[in-house]
Order: C-alpha cells, then structure tokens, then sequence
C-alpha cells in the first residue's frame, strides 16, 4: 500500500474526503517524524511504538573491491509493533482465539 492508497482507505474508513484524509495522514506522519527527531518514543496503544535506534560505528568491507571501510555511527528510526497488531498477523484475535493464517504474500 503506498501513500495514495493510505490516504483513500483512510478516507473511507472514517468517512472523510480525500483532502482531509491527506491532510491527517500528513500531520500523523510529521508528528512522529518530529517526536522522533527529537529523541521522544511514540507510542500508540494497540498498534506499536516509533523510536530511534543507535547505530555504532563499525567495519565493513567495499563489495567490489574487498578494500576494508569505516561505516560511521548513524541514527535511524526503528518501529516495535504492539501486541494487538502482532496478534492480527497470526492469526489470534482479542480474545486469545487462533484462526488460520492468510498466506504472506511474496515480495
């Protein structure tokens, strides 16, 4: 699901236009990003936690040449989903009940 297909099933499923829809979408995905900037945890209950992550510097190896690099330190951002949405993927709803697995679908 890309960006546009986000912002039409969120139209839809909150009875919203399309231009609200963007509109939301953008301001959910510019809050995060700036918490996150900032060093903040975003945590939102039933769906997961957005964070950083602490890269340290390390060796590597140029794939052409062999020739041995310095990776630098880097920051990135890491999500952690939360429980109901590991459940929703195995197939367990909210009550502990296991339903069969939808097939993953190939990349």
């Amino acid at each position: 699901m890309n960006q546009t297909e986000l912002i039409s099933a969120v139209a839809e499923r909150a009875g919203l236009t399309k231009t609200d829809a963007g509109k939301a979408v953008e301001a959910l995905v510019g809050t995060i990003t700036d918490a996150i900037k900032q060093g903040e945890e975003v945590r939102i209950t039933g769906f997961g936690t957005f964070g950083i992550s602490e890269r340290g510097e390390r060796q590597g190896r140029n794939p052409q040449t062999g020739e041995a690099i310095r990776i630098t330190a880097s920051r990135t951002a890491k999500f952690t989903a939360g429980k109901a949405v590991k459940d929703a993927l195995n197939g367990v709803d909210t009550a502990g009940t296991a339903y069969p697995q939808m097939p993953c679908p190939s990349a």
